[in-house]
């Protein structure tokens, strides 16, 4: 008869009511008019403040701004880095390693410091305080995920598959379409959907850039936390959280555990 492991049951309870705790809390707020200690839920429910919320002019602005910042930042960036990714899996050129390891080098550096840098520069360019600026200096938010998971992806094909396809005849753009692409998929989507919610939420460079003309959520977010409403805060970070939790629904199928180990290299 096996036993039941207590202490691995407890340990997982833990990072489970660590994981969920918080998301659950804000949601509370989200539907919440009145919550006072020492009630363990709301008193009063409603959706006062989401009306309230969706009734501004001020807050349906920036969340569309966000979601076409975000949206052409990611997708500008997957256009970019991928032929990048896989020049680094499948070419030998002068100096590739260091290339690629400067993508986490440049992790280490304060990145409020390289916004700075980065604005410096593009107020030269007359890019501050524009669309295409954010844009622009959202993408680094996304060059990580986008070089090194699909590096790994396309180097984790094993050779023999596009091999046996050459010599069946098959073109290089056909065994790329039929063969490698579907291969590497699953990694592809992580890529995109890691990317996707790190520039939805980056606040730094939409400050220093964007600020005072372009506002997203995020910086919407931290002038309502400021008030101390805590339920327009909730309701905020829900809508925030609803389009990333969609986008992991539509790519679900992709998004497996395989999937993204193959992507990090595992």
């Amino acid at each position: 008869m096996k036993r039941t492991p207590i202490g691995g049951l407890l340990i997982l309870g833990t990072m489970a009511l660590a994981m969920i705790g918080p998301i659950l809390t804000v949601i509370l707020w989200a539907f919440a008019v009145k919550w006072r200690y020492p009630h363990i839920l709301p008193t009063e429910w409603g959706i006062k403040f989401w009306f309230g919320m969706l009734g501004r002019e001020t807050i349906i602005t920036p969340v569309l701004t966000s979601l076409a910042l975000t949206s052409i930042a990611t997708t500008a960036a997957a256009a970019i880095c991928w032929p990048a990714a896989y020049a680094f899996a499948r070419l030998k050129f002068p100096g590739r390693q260091v290339m690629l390891f400067s993508f986490i080098a440049a992790q280490a550096v304060p990145k409020f410091a390289l916004f700075v840098s980065i604005a410096v520069i593009f107020l030269r360019l007359n890019l501050v305080g524009s669309f295409w600026g954010v844009v622009l200096v959202q993408m680094l938010s996304a060059v990580l995920y986008m070089i090194w998971i699909p590096t790994a992806a396309f180097r984790g094909i094993p050779p023999a598959l596009e091999e046996a396809a050459f010599d069946l005849g098959a073109s290089r753009l056909r065994v790329f379409l039929q063969i490698t692409l579907p291969q590497a998929l699953p990694a592809l989507a992580a890529s995109y959907v890691l990317a996707f919610v790190s520039i939805l939420f980056e606040v730094d460079g939409a400050l220093l850039i964007g600020a005072p003309t372009v506002t997203t959520m995020p910086l919407l977010l931290m002038s309502l936390s400021a008030q101390v409403i805590v339920q327009e805060a909730a309701v905020l970070c829900v809508m925030i959280w609803v389009p990333c939790f969609i986008l992991l629904l539509l790519t679900r199928r992709f998004m497996t555990a395989k999937g993204i180990a193959q992507g990090f290299g595992a």
